[in-house]
């Protein structure tokens, strides 16, 4: 089956690559020059374990092609996705979907035939009538079914959930579209992937509501760990009892300092943001936002307590940067919050991390000092903090690391190390949701 993906961003890259994995024609296609001969010379523009050695293969094979001629790519196409960012827009919170509107007046010059145009970004309910809309209203002849298939990729495990999904939802209003998607996902019945064909409103609806309820867990399970602190309890036991209970799951009950990403922030806002519009408010997530903001900085907080309460003057060293572990991506991160916080308390911050530093650079300025490894991040620091659990932090050399410390305080933030292993070191240690 032909396929174009409008979008070469995260979700179309991954989308389309595993799509052409599957054994179908992949055209992706991005208005960014650069980006299109970048991929062509098989430079990915985003870090995702296994991906380039993915889009290798496949444009080895002849199936995955890359362009900026959006009209040619369609015209062949049988299925049309359009995976183009749908930001928070300034000034209100809702989502943008400028991009989303735009790649539907182009796709509507250049379709021919019938061709089923498939909405893979996150977009607010009703998104696809107004994609239909504006197809119709551009050309008149079109013959289009327009479809709802939201992603759930994760970053840093983006093509295992892709291949190995725990649902693919597509909602669909025009019957002719059922067997089309049911073609573009056939390969996946091997894996007895449930496909779950509903409602177009419905589908759209999925998405927002998973990712509140995530993000709802994950802010809930913080604020568990912020009595568990009070009370002397142990947060990382209190969340496998709580997810040993098969009706709760132990997945996203792990405490930390905040949700970040590409999706939780802009998703929940643009969730509340439509509710409200339907005078619906959603309380529960309007708090989840609030409590989940306000988070990010007390984890500075927390570092300048673990400082006697003062760090003016002093080096504070951050391991990791990135929002997650297995990523580059920086958008809304736990660390931006906490590295400004730190500077407007005086101190100095020197950085590390394996992936995020260039994606860094552009977020937080000239604010942080950039080394070459966790050690060096080390020098002369008055503290060294967790900020993000990547692999390579999980078994770092505690003695050396207090060699190069002007004071041994490590202010774990994703509970990496058990207390008594760091304390033996001589550290004073911090951790959340627990008493050293």
């Amino acid at each position: 089956m032909k396929i174009a993906m409008i979008g070469s961003g995260y979700v179309g890259l991954v989308s389309g690559s595993c799509f052409a994995d599957f054994g179908h024609s992949v055209t992706c296609v991005d208005l960014d020059q650069g980006k299109i001969d970048a991929l062509n010379r098989g430079e990915m523009p985003i870090y995702e374990p296994g991906l380039d050695q993915l889009v290798a293969g496949n444009v080895a094979a002849g199936r995955l092609f890359f362009t900026t001629d959006l009209a040619s790519a369609v015209a062949g196409a049988q299925v049309v996705f359009i995976a183009v960012g749908t930001p928070s827009r300034r000034g209100d919170g809702h989502a943008d979907l400028s991009y989303i509107h735009a790649a539907a007046r182009d796709i509507a010059r250049a379709v021919d035939g019938f061709t089923v145009v498939v909405t893979k970004s996150t977009v607010p309910v009703g998104t696809g009538d107004e994609v239909e809309r504006i197809i119709r209203e551009t050309n008149h002849e079109a013959d289009v079914a327009v479809v709802s298939n939201p992603e759930f990729l994760r970053e840093g495990a983006a093509i295992a959930d892709f291949k190995r999904p725990d649902r693919v939802v597509v909602g669909i209003e025009d019957e002719r579209a059922r067997q089309v998607m049911s073609e573009v996902y056939r390969p996946l019945n091997l894996n007895q992937a449930p496909v779950m064909f509903t409602e177009r409103r419905t589908s759209e609806l999925i998405k927002y509501a998973a990712n509140a309820f995530l993000a709802v867990k994950v802010t809930f399970i913080n604020e568990i760990a912020d009595l568990c602190e009070k009370v002397g309890a142990n947060v990382q036991e209190v969340s496998r009892g709580v997810g040993l209970d098969k009706r709760i799951g132990p997945k996203f009950l792990h405490a930390g300092p905040g949700y970040g990403g590409s999706c939780f922030p802009k998703d929940t806002v643009a969730l509340v943001k439509t509710a409200q519009d339907y005078d619906s408010p959603i309380r529960l997530v309007e708090t989840t936002i609030a409590v989940n903001d306000q988070r990010k900085r007390a984890m500075a907080r927390k570092v300048i307590t673990a400082c006697g309460g003062d760090v003016r003057g002093k080096t504070i060293g951050l391991l990791g940067l990135t929002f997650k572990p297995n990523t580059d991506d920086m958008r809304e991160a736990p660390s931006i919050s906490i590295v400004q916080a730190l500077i407007d308390a005086g101190a100095a911050v020197r950085a590390y991390d394996p992936e995020g530093m260039a994606a860094a650079r552009a977020v937080l300025d000239e604010k942080v000092t950039y080394v070459a490894s966790a050690y060096d991040v080390a020098d002369d620091a008055a503290a060294i903090v967790i900020v993000t659990e990547w692999d390579a932090f999980r078994a770092l050399d505690l003695a050396r690391l207090k060699e190069r410390m002007a004071s041994p305080i490590l202010v774990d933030l994703r509970n990496v190390y058990q207390p008594y292993e760091v304390l033996r070191h001589g550290f004073s240690y911090s951790s959340v949701g627990r008493v050293a």
